[in-house]
């Protein structure tokens, strides 16, 4: 029987060949934390007796979450960190630098590698081929000391997607159609490959924006095969002699195989308080909304960017919204200044947020008022995420952020 990507990648870090359901202790390339599971695990790892890193070169300590601090409790925790990387010689992403997610995709993680971070999110780098999954902060502890961690090598489900996405749909409004369609358990602990024509046609970005979200139906990670985009990706961020391509096997066993026509997704957004509670945009034209913020690791990059300012550029956003736009990192914060968007949405009225997850995890910037609506597209829209149990977050494509931010309301027109 043949392998899948994920058996593919653990079998090459666990130094023999695995199968789906097995418990291995297997080699970790990167590893990764953030400002709000950081601390515990620098904790963690001084309770481990060691007195160095395992490979102090790429491991990566990211100051992104509530950034800049709101609070000098915060503060207080981004002094842990940065003292943290001085003494022990880890790489630190400081203020501004940009979401942990994205800074991984572009500098740190490549194809065939394994990458064990302190964030759910971690399986974006999933796009770039590799296997990338989150973890406690323990685990990351022992896993930056060891430079190994154990796991259970998770069975997968093959998403086949072909056809041709109608005029303005995206990958997300395909994740989140998927959510809907299995819900957000449907995948838990599943490894999610992705593949087929629409999805060998897809930028890197919208492939980012795929194996961002597998987490929320509950998977452990989200696999790309590595092709030629993903080698001219690596080639535009300098890594391209660490370009490799692993594929499944063709008698690869997957648990479930889910085939999607991309002509059939619509423009769809998750409503209040899950992921998985989906609808057509048409269904929710009566919302008013109040808050409409566009960034994150889903959908903060230089596409999202340009997509937002076509739509705005010349108009204005409606009165009653507040419009927040927030850059993934820094180097896309550039390009959209460079490509003039960043004029395009000052004169449009929104406000532009440092580099960072900005409202996302309700920490700063963008905290909602009792009974508020807020439009974004990150992630996740479970109560109290963007820092308030009283206000209401949905998700959705840039595409439909930037309509709703003129009208008032959600909307894709």
């Amino acid at each position: 029987m043949g392998q899948t990507l994920a058996e593919k990648i653990i079998s090459e870090h666990a130094g023999r060949p695995v199968k789906a359901g097995e418990l291995v202790i297997a080699g970790v390339d990167v590893c990764a934390v953030q400002d709000g599971t950081g601390p515990l695990t620098v904790q963690e790892f001084k309770k481990l007796g060691k007195d160095k890193l395992n490979n102090p070169q790429r491991t990566i300590l990211f100051i992104d979450h509530a950034a800049p601090s709101p609070r000098k409790e915060l503060s207080n925790t981004h002094t842990v960190l940065r003292e943290f990387a001085k003494e022990y010689g880890a790489v630190l992403s400081d203020v501004g630098a940009g979401v942990c997610h994205q800074r991984l995709i572009e500098t740190f993680v490549n194809p065939g590698e394994i990458l064990v971070g302190a964030d759910s999110h971690t399986c974006t780098s999933g796009a770039l081929g590799a296997f990338a999954t989150g973890m406690g902060s323990t685990d990351i502890a022992v896993a930056m000391a060891l430079g190994k961690t154990w796991l259970k090598v998770p069975s997968t489900y093959k998403i086949e997607v072909t056809g041709k996405f109608k005029e303005g749909i995206c990958s997300k409004d395909l994740m989140l159609h998927l959510i809907g369609m299995i819900g957000a358990d449907g995948a838990t602990y599943k490894a999610l490959e992705f593949c087929g024509e629409t999805i060998e046609n897809m930028s890197m970005s919208e492939r980012f924006t795929l194996a961002n979200m597998a987490v929320e139906a509950g998977a452990k990670a989200g696999l790309f095969i590595a092709d030629e985009k993903t080698k001219e990706f690596l080639k535009s961020r300098g890594r391209e002699d660490k370009f490799r391509s692993i594929k499944p096997d063709t008698d690869a066993f997957y648990e479930r195989i889910i085939k999607i026509n991309a002509q059939d997704i619509n423009h769809t957004v998750s409503c209040p308080h899950t992921v998985d509670n989906t609808k057509p945009v048409e269904e929710l034209k009566n919302v008013k909304v109040n808050q409409v913020f566009v960034g994150t690791c889903t959908n903060g990059r230089i596409e999202d960017l340009r997509t937002v300012a076509k739509i705005l550029k010349g108009k204005k956003v409606n009165k009653d919204v507040r419009m927040l736009i927030c850059p993934a990192s820094k180097d896309i914060y550039l390009q959209a200044l460079e490509e003039g968007l960043i004029t395009t949405f000052v004169e449009a009225n929104a406000s532009i947020l440092p580099p960072g997850c900005g409202p996302c995890v309700g920490v700063h910037a963008g905290t909602l008022a009792d009974g508020e609506v807020c439009l974004a597209t990150q992630n996740r829209n479970f109560q109290g995420r963007m820092g308030n149990t009283k206000g209401f977050i949905y998700l959705a494509s840039p595409y439909v952020a930037a309509y709703t931010a003129l009208n008032g309301y959600i909307s894709a027109v």
